[in-house]
């Protein structure tokens, strides 16, 4: 079994099949916790330090909101701009500063391979929030978990699943670190819908083949969207050379409910990492699946809370001290 305790949480990689289903045991035993049933105060007095020199929402937002749940304080620096490395402080010597104030670190940064790099300074665990198009591995254990709860309605699991990834596979970290984690499983069908230069590297392409999964390359969406989950993916602007080249692809592969009825099965789960782009050159999904139960974009982003949690608790070595430290709800929600 992987050691957690005072580990980075840098690439999926990591992760064995054992590591996968401790997190996600964890992040099961978080529910009450997210749905303000009890509140957690495991983590008080600790500091979360959370860097995000890339924008970002939901994934900052989600760290953040894990940790206090946890009883835990979370300080942030958003923008690179507003931080010492734009003054031409090195990652090993910033991590070295901070990791000195924190008990862990949430960091997002856009070039590739730098919360590693980050991460050799840092004396305290680092946990990647994305870097560049390398890796999304707290992105990629969500959609996992999401998976799981959503198949788990129709008696299915990990193993024998079969999936459809659309849209940018090549610059969406997301799907890079989901097919290494598929590839983990047994039996797996994955179906990669994109344009041909969009399409997903080899490489990714190649640990699914090599773990003897089938996949299917293919730039239509008629006849292949029949499958247990799809997940679609938004043309990622910002890892374009300019908005002109990213409008080339941009709205190609639409899903709304009129393809959804023609090609998917009747309950054919839609996932997607958001934001999702309702400009109507985009739509990538349209609003007029809201109304559908397979659509799981909201329950994917609350699942993300969750298993920020479950790997804050791994790191710091709390996991198996949360009934202790359990207490009542004493203010109005709507959440239960």
């Amino acid at each position: 079994m992987m050691k957690f305790q005072g580990s980075h949480i840098l690439s999926v990689s990591q992760f064995d099949r054992d590591a996968i289903a401790k997190i996600l045991d964890v992040s099961a035993q978080m529910a009450p916790y997210a749905a303000r049933q009890k509140r957690c105060t495991v983590l008080e007095g600790a500091i979360l330090s959370n860097l995000f020199f890339e924008p970002s929402t939901r994934t900052r937002v989600s760290f953040g909101t894990a940790f206090n749940l946890l009883g835990g304080f979370v300080r942030e620096t958003v923008g690179q701009e507003n931080s010492s490395l734009s003054k031409g402080e090195s990652l090993f010597d910033t991590a070295q500063v901070i990791s000195g104030y924190s008990d862990v670190i949430a960091m997002r940064h856009p070039q590739m391979h730098s919360v590693e790099q980050f991460a050799k300074g840092s004396t305290v665990p680092v946990i990647n929030g994305g870097d560049g198009a390398n890796e999304h591995p707290t992105q990629a254990l969500l959609d996992l978990f999401t998976i799981q709860s959503e198949m788990m309605h129709y008696q299915k699991g990990l193993d024998n699943l079969d999936i459809v990834l659309m849209g940018d596979l090549k610059h969406g970290r997301t799907v890079h670190s989901l097919s290494k984690l598929l590839s983990l499983y047994n039996n797996v069908k994955v179906t990669m819908v994109s344009p041909e230069a969009l399409r997903m590297p080899d490489s990714v392409i190649s640990t699914l083949e090599n773990a003897g999964h089938q996949v299917i390359v293919t730039d239509s969406m008629a006849g292949n969207l029949s499958c247990d989950v799809i997940y679609q993916t938004r043309i990622q602007q910002e890892r374009f050379a300019s908005k002109d080249e990213a409008d080339l692809y941009r709205g190609h592969f639409s899903l709304n409910k009129s393809v959804y009825q023609q090609y998917c099965r009747e309950n054919t789960v839609i996932m997607h990492p958001l934001p999702r782009d309702s400009r109507p050159e985009a739509n990538e999904l349209d609003i007029d699946l809201n109304d559908l139960d397979s659509l799981a974009i909201f329950r994917q982003a609350q699942n993300g809370v969750l298993v920020r949690m479950a790997l804050f608790a791994l790191t710091l070595g709390v996991e198996d001290q949360l009934t202790q430290y359990e207490k009542d709800v004493n203010w109005h929600t709507n959440k239960r």
